[in-house]
């Protein structure tokens, strides 16, 4: 029987907004708790009690884990290692007897430990092993289960879990990561040092929620979706559904996490004049498929974007690629 580690990040409830992983506390603020801010994520939530019951039930040995920082949650990844190798790379263990599930409270923390697993199994450039499939900077990592935090939310808020139709019932979860098989899936690496699960939507909004035009060079392999000079209203980057629309417009077709391609797409409103001479406003919608993407800002300022719900400013040129079938899930 199998060695299970629920790991914890924090909740919305303890860390409203925070991208836990980035370097900072997974329960908010600072690593420490302040004097007269205790911390409130010392004791399980309702829906990690259950996941834990039900697979100790099963015969699996559990433990519950809350982490409040990177290196926390590097403790746990560590229970994942193979054995040393003979070119001393760090490297998952395809035969591990530990099996992570990790308990979400937003696609944000998920993201936080697939990075932190990205960061302990990637090899430097200059010491690519032989054993490293092409096309690929990272090994198959291991899979982990996903524990929604808020069951109920499927309905009403489209996260990973909920696209991929992964079981949000703790129980199920608990029988998926037992009996279930790695379903493996696209990841997106960018040059900032972090990953993209989902996807990200670049582009700001006035106060009154109405997007506001910014300019920028958007490539997606060798096509040109803007040169930089048409005034954008948003711009998609797709591995999954999560920003495939923005308000009432479709911005990604059919992005799919398993086909090996990232999605992308950039509203350009384009003005026409009707016979009287009218003056109309359309949205034009320019959409590619491709292996990376790269999208360089030309005016000045920072461009706001959310990836995978956490919040961040572009002032330079980032630039995402498709690690294909990269990071896996438990699923029945």
């Amino acid at each position: 029987m199998y060695d299970v580690v629920l790991l914890t990040l924090g909740s919305e409830r303890d860390a409203p907004g925070a991208g836990c992983g980035s370097g900072g506390a997974c329960c908010g603020g600072a690593p420490e708790a302040a004097p007269d801010r205790p911390e409130r994520c010392e004791t399980p939530r309702v829906p990690v009690l259950a996941c834990a019951d039900a697979l100790t039930t099963r015969g699996a040995r559990v433990e519950t884990v809350t982490a409040r920082s990177d290196a926390e949650i590097d403790e746990v990844l560590a229970r994942l290692d193979a054995p040393p190798r003979p070119d001393g790379l760090t490297w998952p263990d395809p035969d591990s007897k530990v099996r992570l599930v990790v308990a979400v409270a937003g696609d944000a923390q998920l993201r936080a430990v697939i990075r932190r697993l990205v960061r302990r199994y990637a090899p430097p450039p200059s010491r690519r092993p032989a054993d490293l499939a092409d096309g690929r900077t990272v090994p198959d990592l291991p899979p982990v289960g996903v524990l929604p935090l808020d069951p109920a939310r499927s309905t009403t808020h489209r996260d990973l879990a909920a696209q991929l139709g992964l079981p949000r019932d703790p129980a199920a979860v608990a029988a998926a990561v037992l009996d279930g098989t790695p379903r493996r899936l696209d990841l997106l690496r960018n040059d900032g040092g972090s990953v993209t699960l989902d996807g990200a939507l670049l582009g700001a909004a006035a106060e009154d929620g109405r997007p506001l035009h910014w300019r920028g060079r958007v490539e997606v392999d060798d096509a040109v979706l803007s040169h930089g000079d048409d005034p954008l209203l948003a711009c998609a980057i797709g591995n999954a559904a999560g920003y495939a629309r923005l308000d009432d417009v479709t911005l990604l077709a059919a992005p799919d996490p398993t086909d090996g391609l990232v999605e992308v797409a950039v509203a350009v409103p384009v003005v026409t004049r009707s016979r009287l001479g009218r003056r109309r406003v359309r949205l034009e919608v320019r959409r590619a498929r491709g292996r990376a993407v790269s999208v360089l800002p030309r005016d000045e300022g920072a461009l706001p974007y959310l990836d995978d719900g956490v919040e961040g400013q572009l002032t330079r040129k980032r630039s995402w690629w498709t690690e294909s079938g990269a990071w896996a899930v438990w699923a029945v």
